[in-house]
């Protein structure tokens, strides 16, 4: 995924964050951050969560396993296995306390796709989505396992999980961009008992109610951008790319902001995050960021994007980033340099900042925090 530009993003007013417009083109200062790893030997970790009563929790995308295999969205053939999990970090222990939960991987267990993100309602319950990354009759050839794929599960209420929406059935009965069927829940948010999922594979914001109904809140059109020089084609060809939004969180102003990752050719600087309020079409709060793979709001207002690659996925270069962007629209770099294919971002009630960190590199996941 991609990286910042040393010039950093242009911030555009389009949008209000905490109240304020933001506008110009900002300087982007160097917050002299540490990291201090306290979870480790995670299996993909992706999404971060503090329950009611404070404590962490980071979902495990898992490694697969040797069970049938579908063909995922990017063409790769990847195989089940009952992997996946959510850990809960508490008192400087972690203990992974959800465990055979449905797993997508290659065979040498990366590129994982499962339980891609963790929210808590007011009760405590979590809620969890599972993601899917190809399109709904893929998940058939699964069979009774592949019914966990592309869905949202409610959890630790009654120590059992259950499932509460099927986000795959809606995309093939609702089909909400338009497009080739594919879905892939990959962030979400809880705001009066709905919940609001991004959907990285239909390019659209869902709302889930507390019986599993779902409807559209927005969708993320295609842009068109300059094809990349190795695709060889003539000098000022622009191919589209697809929105890709992955993160979804609820802003002081109660409006929903959606982080996007891209789609190909994943160019540096065109990732956005969106205002969205329901019946309106999305606003753009903030664009020149690339490969965005969550975001999170601090109890002072501030915004906080997480960058999976700084450089693009097409770099090679894992390098992430994590920004702070102020009521007053001033952007702050906080860190980058030890952030290896980040995944999610949580900040406590303190204004503490943790991220779930080395997703791509199997068995090796951690969560950090963020030393000032």
């Amino acid at each position: 995924m991609s990286m910042l530009k040393s010039n950093g993003p242009v911030l555009t007013a389009v949008g209000a964050l905490g109240g304020l417009m933001l506008s110009g083109l900002l300087a982007s200062p160097v917050a002299a951050a540490s990291l201090e790893v306290i979870a480790n030997s995670l299996e993909s970790p992706r999404g971060l969560a503090f329950s009611p009563v404070g404590v962490l929790y980071v979902t495990e995308a898992g490694r697969g396993g040797d069970g049938a295999c579908i063909q995922s969205g990017s063409g790769s053939e990847v195989c089940y296995g009952a992997t996946g999990g959510v850990t809960r970090i508490w008192k400087g222990e972690q203990q992974r306390i959800a465990s055979g939960l449905p797993s997508l991987a290659l065979p040498d267990g990366s590129e994982a796709t499962g339980p891609h993100d963790i929210v808590f309602n007011q009760i405590g319950s979590a809620q969890i989505v599972i993601g899917l990354g190809a399109s709904p009759s893929e998940r058939d050839t699964l069979g009774e396992v592949g019914k966990s794929f592309g869905t949202l599960i409610s959890a630790f209420t009654d120590k059992r999980a259950r499932t509460v929406g099927d986000v795959v059935v809606y995309e093939e009965t609702s089909n909400p961009d338009g497009g080739e069927l594919d879905t892939n829940p990959y962030g979400v948010a809880i705001q009066s008992g709905k919940r609001a999922i991004a959907d990285a594979g239909g390019n659209s914001l869902l709302s889930m109610d507390t019986v599993g109904n779902i409807s559209t809140l927005a969708v993320f059109p295609e842009r068109l951008v300059d094809a990349p020089p190795f695709l060889g084609l003539p000098p000022g060809t622009q191919i589209p790319m697809e929105s890709v939004p992955n993160s979804v969180a609820i802003g002081p102003d109660g409006a929903y902001y959606v982080g996007e990752l891209t789609g190909f050719p994943f160019p540096v600087g065109a990732a956005r995050v969106y205002r969205v309020v329901p019946g309106a079409a999305p606003e753009v709060l903030v664009e020149g960021f690339t490969n965005i793979i969550d975001i999170a709001f601090a109890t002072d207002g501030s915004l906080y994007v997480l960058e999976y690659a700084k450089n693009s996925l097409l770099s090679g270069d894992p390098t992430g980033a994590l920004t702070r962007i102020s009521p007053d629209g001033s952007r702050t770099l906080i860190v980058s340099e030890g952030l290896i294919a980040p995944t999610g971002v949580a900040i406590d009630s303190t204004g503490e900042i943790y991220v779930s960190n080395n997703s791509a590199t199997v068995g090796e996941g951690q969560v950090v925090r963020v030393v000032p």
